[in-house]
Protein backbone atom coordinates (compact mmCIF):
# COMPACT_ATOMS: atom_id res chain seq x y z
CA UNK A 1 0.00 0.00 0.00
CA UNK A 2 1.17 3.51 -0.76
CA UNK A 3 2.12 5.78 2.13
CA UNK A 4 1.72 9.51 2.59
CA UNK A 5 3.52 11.82 5.05
CA UNK A 6 1.48 14.62 6.58
CA UNK A 7 2.74 17.46 8.79
CA UNK A 8 0.64 19.80 10.93
CA UNK A 9 1.57 23.41 10.13
CA UNK A 10 -1.16 25.35 11.96
CA UNK A 11 -2.76 25.20 15.39
CA UNK A 12 -6.18 23.71 16.07
CA UNK A 13 -6.97 26.45 18.60
CA UNK A 14 -10.15 28.37 17.70
CA UNK A 15 -11.10 25.84 15.01
CA UNK A 16 -14.40 24.06 14.63
CA UNK A 17 -14.82 20.78 16.54
CA UNK A 18 -14.93 18.65 13.37
CA UNK A 19 -11.55 20.05 12.28
CA UNK A 20 -9.99 19.19 15.66
CA UNK A 21 -11.43 15.68 15.44
CA UNK A 22 -10.04 15.26 11.93
CA UNK A 23 -6.56 16.21 13.15
CA UNK A 24 -6.78 13.73 16.03
CA UNK A 25 -8.04 11.09 13.59
CA UNK A 26 -4.99 11.70 11.43
CA UNK A 27 -2.75 11.33 14.49
CA UNK A 28 -1.85 15.01 14.64
CA UNK A 29 -2.23 17.02 17.83
CA UNK A 30 0.81 19.31 18.02
CA UNK A 31 2.45 21.75 15.64
CA UNK A 32 5.15 20.40 13.34
CA UNK A 33 4.27 16.78 14.14
CA UNK A 34 4.68 14.43 11.18
CA UNK A 35 2.86 11.14 10.65
CA UNK A 36 3.01 8.49 7.93
CA UNK A 37 -0.41 7.20 6.86
CA UNK A 38 -1.80 4.81 4.27
CA UNK A 39 -2.92 6.59 1.11
CA UNK A 40 -6.63 5.73 1.12
CA UNK A 41 -9.66 7.72 -0.04
CA UNK A 42 -10.84 8.19 3.56
CA UNK A 43 -7.47 9.61 4.66
CA UNK A 44 -7.42 11.88 1.59
CA UNK A 45 -10.89 13.15 2.53
CA UNK A 46 -9.77 13.93 6.07
CA UNK A 47 -6.72 15.79 4.73
CA UNK A 48 -8.94 17.80 2.38
CA UNK A 49 -11.15 18.88 5.30
CA UNK A 50 -8.15 20.37 7.15
CA UNK A 51 -5.93 21.23 4.17
CA UNK A 52 -5.29 24.71 5.57
CA UNK A 53 -3.85 23.17 8.77
CA UNK A 54 -1.68 20.41 7.29
CA UNK A 55 0.95 19.96 4.60
CA UNK A 56 1.51 16.82 2.53
CA UNK A 57 5.27 16.27 2.63
CA UNK A 58 5.69 13.23 0.40
CA UNK A 59 3.68 10.65 -1.43
CA UNK A 60 5.53 7.37 -1.76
Amino acid sequence: MKKIKVKQIASSVRRKPYQKKNLVGLGLNKLHKTVELDDTPSIRGMINKVSHLVEVISED
